[in-house]
């Protein structure tokens, strides 16, 4: 007999260890450390299928702490339509329900079925005097209960043995009864329980985990933090899942495409340091996983991979390196010197080897580019190189060429060198904070550089705008929101921001109701409205609206704000919808196939909502706003811990818990240290 192997994932925080954590099948809940699976499974006779809700389902997805302390969600299958809802009252303690909405048919005939198994085959046994499922692991006992008692309870080798069962017997089907298996059903019909709850409590004896599921489990409400941070906690709570080929939780960019594309687990660089960017709002600690799955794919070379996955590995090419930014911010705002000391050598490194590699003409200025490492697809191509920038087929790499010899492109690239400066810049707000002070010195002088010569070699003086150039010495013709970075790295005079700013508002360019356009408004490409080629992306508003920031120009700031949230709320509020990318002129995210339609990334547009209220912005600081109307945001980390702000009147108040630690009633910015009153 297998001894099942007690707590197999001991790195996972109590508090998190029940979570949807499968990719393909949103409302399972699983216990890692225990290896617990509580799966359900829905059976419409009406169809003879049945469903674990997975990707592609007809699911609208509710809300979804990022610790799984409430989930939500609202489903059809075979026309009935039901409402799910998981909460966990405790560490050890879940709770789950549903309700149904609208009957697709004769409610006798459609199945709600609770499969209960563990990953190493410890059997499942069914009490049916107490009406109580469980299983015991090592020196815990998973318990479940529901209130409504199944009408059926069957015993299975698999989840896949169950389902089959279903669609070619039917309901009817009675020869699988049993009281003990390592997939034990409790099979309930919408007849007898359109509505039905059930708790789950693990103890160290089964006597215990009985006596606790006799009495109800306490009721339990996630905090309401406020529109913009409940979207940021949800459209991470949904994408956080368990890598089981490598052992690990992580945030991905998207459910949709982890075992299908990705072969069972996969980041993008950029994609995943975001994620952890957005969830440091809430719990440091799995920014640090999501940073920590980064950094150890560095390779030999030096340079962070543009993506890892189960079928492939980029490390000929990286991306452009926005993590030493994040990581900052993210320190900034949790004052945990660990994310520096985690990050910084490993980043440090990435940086020498794009500013070693990626000069292809050596006058140092940089390229995309992909070195002759690893057996990455399309390595060693045009293709590869527009990888690295993450905006793969945008049009303004069109004119540039693949060059062999340099292994780069024949373009340089104003996005990439802007955020190559930034990143010297803040790897030596690092290097300080580590007392590295020739290091800073270093990185300082490397940003001061390239500060100057893309002020410089970048600006159409005839267009007005900075532009990708040509070896030639040619001005690509495409203009994009990278236009805009030389703001968000310090290289763009007061002159070029004024022409910047005409372009950001101009209709021709890249005005407009949704913020910008992934090309210029009067650029043909726009017209294709495919990825880059014309969509509104919301790393690039996010990025410009840094980049305004930093140039301290905060009526555009805030005007493009608006403008992003704007965009954001057209999907999410009634569809609950978080689309990779958006049409330029309508706002709409799913008019076209090339996007997703609940991407990571786009919880940056509902945190530069956030940010107008509380931000940690490397030139700025800690920044409060104290303006409009009356709020209550919150709780959401800061270097005091965890807070709650609110505006009632015109004062500005700061609590930790109760404690008043902060108040105001200076009205605008309040920007600088912000320590406990």
């Amino acid at each position: 007999m297998t001894v099942p192997n007690y707590l197999r994932t001991p790195n996972i925080p109590t508090h998190r260890a029940w979570n949807s954590w499968a990719a393909d099948r949103y409302l399972e809940m699983s216990h890692l450390p225990l290896g617990v699976k509580i799966t359900p499974v829905f059976y419409a006779a009406s169809i003879g299928k049945t469903t674990l809700m997975g990707p592609g389902s007809e699911i609208k997805l509710g809300r979804h702490e990022p610790d799984g302390s409430l989930i939500e969600a609202s489903f059809a299958h075979g026309g009935t339509h039901l409402d799910w809802t998981c909460t966990k009252p405790s560490p050890f303690e879940i709770t789950g329900a549903w309700k149904t909405a609208k009957f697709g048919e004769w409610g006798l005939r459609y199945w709600v079925v609770l499969a209960l198994s563990q990953n190493d085959g410890a059997l499942w046994h069914y009490d049916e005097t107490a009406r109580t499922a469980y299983c015991t692991i090592g020196p815990r006992t998973v318990a479940i209960k529901a209130k409504h008692a199944p009408l059926l309870v069957t015993a299975h080798e698999s989840l896949d043995a169950l389902r089959t069962e279903y669609e070619t017997n039917g309901y009817w089907y009675l020869a699988s009864r049993g009281e003990s298996a390592k997939v034990l059903a409790l099979r309930f019909n919408l007849e007898e329980a359109p509505e039905n709850d059930f708790a789950v409590t693990i103890a160290d004896r089964k006597e215990k985990a009985f006596a606790r599921l006799a009495k109800p489990l306490p009721a339990t409400t996630a905090p309401s933090r406020g529109p913009a941070l409940d979207a940021m906690a949800d459209i991470m709570g949904w994408n956080t899942i368990w890598d089981s080929v490598n052992h690990r939780p992580y945030i991905t960019c998207s459910r949709n495409w982890d075992l299908k594309k990705f072969g069972g687990f996969g980041f993008w660089l950029n994609d995943t340091a975001i994620n952890a960017f957005i969830v440091a709002q809430f719990d440091p600690d799995q920014a640090r996983e999501n940073l920590a799955m980064l950094l150890s794919a560095a390779t030999p070379q030096g340079n962070l991979p543009c993506i890892m996955t189960g079928n492939d590995a980029w490390v000929d090419r990286t991306q452009t390196p926005l993590i030493s930014f994040i990581v900052w911010q993210i320190y900034l705002r949790t004052g945990n010197r660990l994310f520096i000391d985690m990050a910084y050598q490993t980043l440090a490194r990435n940086n020498e080897w794009i500013r070693d590699v990626r000069d292809g003409n050596g006058n140092g200025l940089l390229e995309f580019g992909s070195s002759d490492v690893g057996q990455g697809l399309y390595k060693g191509t045009k293709l590869a190189a527009k990888d690295e920038s993450f905006m793969d087929n945008s049009p303004i790499h069109d004119e540039a060429r693949w060059n062999e010899e340099s292994r780069t492109l024949d373009s340089e690239d104003v996005g990439l060198n802007c955020l190559v400066c930034l990143d010297c810049e803040m790897l030596a707000h690092m290097a300080r904070a580590l007392g590295l002070s020739d290091e800073a010195k270093r990185h300082d002088a490397h940003a001061g550089t390239m500060r100057r010569k893309i002020g410089k070699h970048f600006w159409d003086d005839r267009r007005k705008i900075f532009a990708n150039r040509l070896w030639s010495g040619a001005f690509v013709k495409s203009v994009a929101p990278t236009s805009f970075y030389p703001l968000l790295c310090g290289a763009a005079s007061q002159e070029q921001t004024k022409h910047l700013l005409k372009a950001l508002d101009d209709p021709k360019k890249f005005g407009g109701a949704f913020g910008l356009p992934s090309v210029s408004r009067d650029d043909p490409a726009v017209n294709d409205n495919v990825y880059w080629r014309g969509r509104i992306w919301p790393i690039l508003n996010w990025l410009v609206w840094n980049g305004l920031e930093r140039a301290g120009e905060f009526e555009a700031a805030d005007r493009l704000v608006e403008k992003s949230w704007k965009l954001f709320t057209k999907s999410w509020d009634e569809g609950r919808l978080s689309p990779e990318n958006y049409h330029p002129v309508s706002g709409e995210g799913l008019d076209q196939p090339d996007t997703d339609p609940f991407y990571s990334w786009s919880a940056l547009l509902p945190f530069m909502q956030h940010a107008r209220t509380m931000s940690f912005l490397p030139w700025q600081g800690w920044q409060l706003r104290n303006e409009g109307k009356d709020f209550a945001i919150g709780p959401v980390m800061s270097p005091l811990g965890s807070v709650t702000i609110t505006r009632k009147g015109k004062t500005l108040t700061v609590r930790r818990g109760e404690d008043i630690v902060f108040s105001t009633d200076k009205q605008g910015r309040v920007a600088g240290p912000i320590t406990s009153v």
